[in-house]
């Protein structure tokens, strides 16, 4: 069993289910058992970093098809979840003065300036505003793995509607733009999978003093096999037939329909497949980062605190913690079809997804369930990841009553604190 070296911490105590919790938070362990005793659970792993602590630290049930238990070292792909990983990358390069939100990405990137693109700024293209949802051409493997060729497709990219009017989600696209991004504000020309191993990963392990292993990767390496991955179960049209009511009536009409912008940005990149190995080691920035429950609630958890271990400047901490940009068409997604808020390459808390203690707080979903975030007034960093998908497109059961456990930990520390 892992010793976490936190003060009065416990053994998980239900079969099938590690790890640690700290005093006060022994509910959020009978809700992750929960999970899998009526929820529906597979295999999955929590973790909770409270004002640099690590108070909860979760995981249970199997890894894959074969029923091989999850270990404490399993990783997992967390589609979008890796969205909010390379927004923090893109975030500590912002502190550093390479690069300001409110420039026009041209200033940085002068082919980006091609087919009316010429006045969108850092913060549009971040903010989902800058209508590249699609691309005109086929994006396979190859094409993903050669960042320069990559580069020329996305440089010619004509926007779908006027850039800054309104916003819709770049559910594949955001990615490979955020990484081309920091390629060229980087002294370096590192890459963002490369960016978070050096500048993100490499520091927390030293700023925790090791106490805790770290593992988070937007491309993994070829060392490691294929056995420490979780398989992912991916939904199904049977499965999604029996959960019909649970995604929004506008997601869904947007899902089933082949034309709509929702339905052909999911078929970017092309021929993707969340449990190919060849995929895995490909940086696909929008979706297929890999990683545990505790790096990312680490990584999150360093920043609520102010971020002194990546170099975080106050201008930086304001930049990521403000209320969300709202275009002048409204909150409302042109691509999913439901009001979101979303702020510089992460989801922002909004009156339909209540998360966190205020607006402050910042981080992203991914795809089926798993959730990464900051909250800066608790002083707190979330993770939850799965690989049993869920058909909601927020607020997943498992994924909620967890976070909602969290919370009240905090509440009932709070008043016996008066």
């Amino acid at each position: 069993m892992l010793l976490l070296g936190l003060c009065g911490c416990r053994t998980a105590a239900p079969v099938g289910i590690h790890g640690r919790v700290a005093p006060g938070f022994e509910n959020v362990q009978t809700e992750f058992a929960r999970n899998f005793a009526s929820r529906g659970e597979k295999g999955a792993a929590l973790a909770v970093m409270y004002r640099g602590e690590l108070v909860v630290d979760l995981w249970g049930g199997e890894r894959n098809p074969q029923h091989d238990a999850w270990e404490e070292h399993t990783l997992v792909p967390v589609y979008s979840t890796t969205k909010g990983i390379g927004a923090l990358a893109l975030a500590v390069a912002h502190a550093r003065g390479w690069f300001s939100y409110d420039s026009t990405v041209a200033t940085y990137w002068p082919e980006f300036a091609q087919n009316g693109k010429a006045r969108i700024t850092v913060r549009q293209l971040l903010s989902h505003e800058a209508g590249l949802v699609l691309l005109d051409q086929p994006v396979p493997l190859a094409l993903v793995r050669d960042l320069d060729a990559l580069a020329v497709v996305l440089a010619r990219q004509r926007p779908r509607w006027e850039p800054g009017a309104k916003h819709g989600y770049h559910l594949s696209t955001l990615g490979f733009y955020m990484n081309e991004l920091l390629r060229r504000v980087d002294p370096s020309h590192r890459s963002i999978g490369r960016f978070v191993q050096d500048e993100l990963v490499g520091p927390a392990r030293t700023f925790t003093s090791a106490a805790w292993p770290l593992e988070f990767y937007i491309g993994v390496p070829d060392s490691l096999t294929r056995t420490r991955v979780a398989h992912v179960h991916t939904v199904s049209p049977l499965g999604g037939m029996a959960h019909f009511a649970d995604p929004p009536a506008a997601v869904l009409f947007r899902m089933m329909w082949p034309k709509s912008l929702f339905a052909r940005t999911m078929s970017i990149p092309k021929g993707f497949d969340v449990n190919d190995p060849q995929w895995w080691r490909t940086e696909i920035v929008s979706g297929l980062g890999i990683g545990s429950a505790r790096s990312i609630a680490t990584l999150y958890g360093l920043f609520a605190t102010g971020g002194s271990a990546f170099g975080l400047d106050a201008a930086t901490r304001s930049a990521i913690e403000a209320a969300p940009h709202v275009p002048r068409a409204g909150p409302k997604d042109a691509v999913v079809g439901v009001d979101m808020y979303l702020s510089l390459g992460f989801m922002k808390p909004s009156p339909s997804l209540t998360w966190g203690s205020s607006a402050r707080a910042y981080g992203m979903p991914g795809a089926g369930g798993s959730f990464g975030f900051a909250d800066p007034d608790a002083q707190l960093g979330y993770a939850y990841v799965m690989n049993k998908m869920g058909y909601r497109l927020d607020d997943d059961p498992r994924e909620l009553a967890l976070r909602r456990a969290v919370y009240g930990a905090l509440k009932d520390r709070a008043r016996q604190q008066r």
